[in-house]
């Protein structure tokens, strides 16, 4: 199959890729760096250089293609992210429509479903929206986890300040996943031959708050590390004193309170709460401490 991988080589995009690649796919990267040509090529992929908001690029970069797996970076700019990234699912929208792509897989995530207190995956949601209106192509829209990865932010604040936290508190039970789970499910899904647009959940693991700091506080030598429920405030004034711009740290805190209420968990709950990956949080803390 000739299949389009937007996503550089990101942390889904790139194990993404090689699985493909290890099963005999033809392989188009799409990436804005240059600096990246090289890297892909080495894979044995096509790479694509070019904007995801140009339209003409991503059309032609389209055409002729089985199936796209279509993702939109997390944070796409520092002010209007929300609108930014929803800007982002139009261009490819639209891309998919003028090239005629019969499949495509989305990288979308646990609390899309929902249109309020989710933070950045508002955008996710709208995207979700756009592409249901997208005639002729059927979509996967593959609904993960919270990132491990995101984990190797809480680094420094465990270095300095000997805790971990969020805006939620340590009984709070979160859906995880690992990009290479995530990279598995989207391969599975691009190869399918299926009409219709479906949902599909990623998840490894299901855990509460107060187990990420156990199991990962025990991988660096801290077995009593707590975990600290912040207020909304306290929460925004660290991300802000950590550097993060204001509009991604509102967004992160207003995603922490979904997290809080249910919002985000909400969808993953009432579909049954399906645990696919096999990446689970004791062996994510194995690569967490090596990051550390």
């Amino acid at each position: 199959m000739k299949i389009v991988i937007t996503g550089s080589l990101g942390n889904v995009a790139k194990p993404l890729t090689q699985q493909l690649i290890a099963s005999g796919h033809n392989l188009t990267v799409v990436s804005s760096n240059e600096a990246r040509k090289q890297d892909i090529e080495s894979l044995g992929a096509v790479a694509a250089i070019g904007s995801i908001t140009d339209v003409d690029f991503l059309t032609k970069t389209f055409e002729n293609a089985d199936a796209v797996f279509v993702m939109t970076p997390p944070a796409i700019s520092q002010t209007n992210i929300v609108e930014n990234t929803t800007n982002a699912g139009k261009n490819y929208a639209e891309a998919l429509k003028k090239a005629n792509v019969k499949k495509a897989v989305m990288l979308s995530s646990i609390g899309a479903a929902s249109p309020i207190e989710n933070g950045p995956i508002k955008g996710l949601h709208h995207i979700e929206n756009l592409y249901r209106e997208v005639e002729n192509t059927s979509f996967t829209f593959l609904r993960a986890g919270y990132f491990y990865n995101n984990f190797f932010n809480d680094i420094p604040l465990i270095q300095n300040a000997g805790i971990i936290g969020g805006n939620y508190p340590e009984n709070t039970e979160i859906p995880v996943v690992h990009p290479n789970d995530i990279a598995r499910a989207a391969a599975e899904e691009l190869v399918k031959n299926e009409n219709g647009n479906s949902i599909r959940y990623i998840v490894g693991d299901v855990r509460k708050a107060s187990d990420f700091a156990k199991v990962l506080g025990a991988s660096v030598g801290k077995p009593e590390l707590p975990w600290v429920a912040f207020s909304d405030e306290d929460a925004l004034n660290g991300m802000l004193q950590a550097g993060l711009p204001k509009d991604i740290a509102e967004l992160y805190v207003e995603m922490g309170l979904g997290i809080r209420t249910g919002i985000v968990q909400k969808d993953f709950i009432e579909h049954g709460s399906p645990v696919t990956g096999t990446i689970k949080l004791e062996d994510f803390a194995k690569e967490f401490a090596g990051k550390f």
